[in-house]
């Protein structure tokens, strides 16, 4: 079985990979002419990719806060962060 940390890392992963799949089927939908792209179609495939790395960099900040346990010596007993 898996850990706690992993569950929860696989539960928001997959959300969040099927939003940018979905974004880029829209867009590619969207912006569609004789299976090429427009401009403002690769204009909006760029910002959805970009979006999506932001997206990814916060989930993978707030996940290591909240995954976080204290007896992996991230933290001293005063709650402050160890230097070492």
């Amino acid at each position: 079985m898996l850990e706690r940390e992993r569950l929860i890392e696989i539960a928001i992963a997959i959300p969040v990979v099927a939003l940018m799949i979905g974004a880029m089927m829209t867009i590619g939908e969207r912006y569609a002419t004789n299976g090429d792209l427009t401009a403002e179609g690769g204009q909006a495939l760029v910002g959805a990719v970009i979006g999506f790395v932001v997206l990814m960099f916060v989930v993978g900040i707030v996940l290591a806060y909240l995954t976080n346990a204290p007896e992996d010596g991230l933290e001293t007993e005063d709650g402050s962060e160890n230097a070492a």
